[in-house]
């Protein structure tokens, strides 16, 4: 059996197919058209109309590419790009009318559940209780479990694009005084989570995302063309020359460094203090780079089980449901592990420690 996962991010529209008649998705094609929204957005996050003319003609694309390699219906989410937009229901409302596929939109926790459950798999269950990082164009996601799902599980504001565009706009390469203004704010914002995992005492930490994928490159890890089985990790003291070397740079200059793509070298350097700054304040002084994230959490959760019921819950009716009630979606939706039998919900989230 075939299974599609659409996923709608930052700066590209990917489309992923994979066989998953055993455990495990082996992908068989994938697609992907970069359109670079986090470059358009508006003043308050708006995703101006021919940015969605952009978005709804790739949705068409990919729907018309998965139905020829067997997949009528993918599923497709969106990522803090649109869940964030103030004109949310408008983009998704075209999108599904327009393009013919229901966008998701997952929760920020969500999508920390589903990408911890795909590190899991990927390490196995020798990591021991297991710490996952993940930047996106964003948002950053941070979990901690010892299970299958995580324990604790939060969204962040601090992604890679959204800070470069909240920071270093109008100058390339940034000023010493904003990098730190910058990696002041991230420690502000990840003070609690901080010491929630630093409590927790993880065994294993593991990051996924291009992001860091692209760090870990530039600090020595093997190239892609390696394969996905090869082993790859990132020192903190590797990643803070890193960011030294990436500040001193303006973004074209980045580009040539090993594993700095040209697309993402203007978010490169806010990505770098993200990373580093949240390793150093979790006292984790080294991470695996796992190559699985979001789009085969989604697959695997499919998979184990059996089952596509909870995807549901994050459609466009869902959307129309908060609308009549007067709040968001994601205010309406459970975190997927509070629906584990027997497992007790965590008021973690929030960014408390535990008593």
């Amino acid at each position: 059996m075939r299974m599609g996962v659409l996923d709608v991010g930052s700066n590209t529209v990917r489309l992923v197919i994979a066989e998953t008649d055993g455990a495990v998705p082996l992908p068989v094609h994938t697609a992907k058209r970069r359109l670079r929204l986090s470059a358009h957005v508006e003043r308050g996050g708006h995703l101006p109309a021919e940015q969605v003319d952009l978005l709804v003609e790739a949705v068409k694309e990919a729907r018309h590419e998965g139905k020829r390699w067997g997949v009528a219906q993918p599923f497709a989410f969106a990522t803090a790009i649109v869940r964030d937009a103030p004109n949310r229901s408008e983009v998704l409302g075209r999108i599904a009318a327009e393009g013919g596929v229901p966008l998701h939109v997952l929760p920020g926790e969500v999508e920390a559940e589903l990408t911890f459950l795909a590190a899991r798999r990927w390490m196995g269950w020798r990591a021991g209780p297991l710490a996952l990082l993940d930047i996106g164009g964003g948002s950053l996601e941070v979990a901690f479990g010892r299970s299958r799902l995580p324990d604790f599980a939060i969204s962040l504001p601090l992604g890679a694009n959204r800070l470069t565009r909240e920071f270093f706009r109008s100058q390339d390469p940034p000023s010493p005084h904003r990098t730190r203004l910058l990696r002041r704010h991230v420690r502000h914002q990840l003070r609690d989570v901080a010491a929630r995992i630093r409590w927790e005492a993880p065994r294993t930490a593991v990051v996924t995302s291009r992001v860091f994928q692209q760090l870990g490159r530039l600090c020595g890890a093997a190239p892609g063309r390696s394969g996905p089985f090869t082993s790859r990790s990132m020192t903190r003291a590797d990643l803070g020359r890193a960011v030294q070397q990436l500040a001193a740079l303006p973004a074209a200059e980045r580009a040539l460094l090993p594993g700095i793509s040209l697309a993402r070298a203007p978010q490169s350097l806010a990505g770098a203090i993200v990373a580093h700054t949240t390793m150093k304040l979790m006292g984790i002084d080294e991470v695996a780079v796992c190559p699985w994230a979001l789009r085969e959490g989604v697959l695997l959760r499919c998979i184990e089980d059996g089952s596509s019921d909870w995807w549901d819950a994050y459609g466009l009716h869902a959307e129309e449901a908060a609308a009549e009630a007067g709040a968001t979606a994601p205010m309406l939706l459970r975190p997927l592990r509070e629906a584990e039998p027997g497992r007790v919900p965590t008021t973690a989230s929030s960014g408390q420690r535990p008593g």
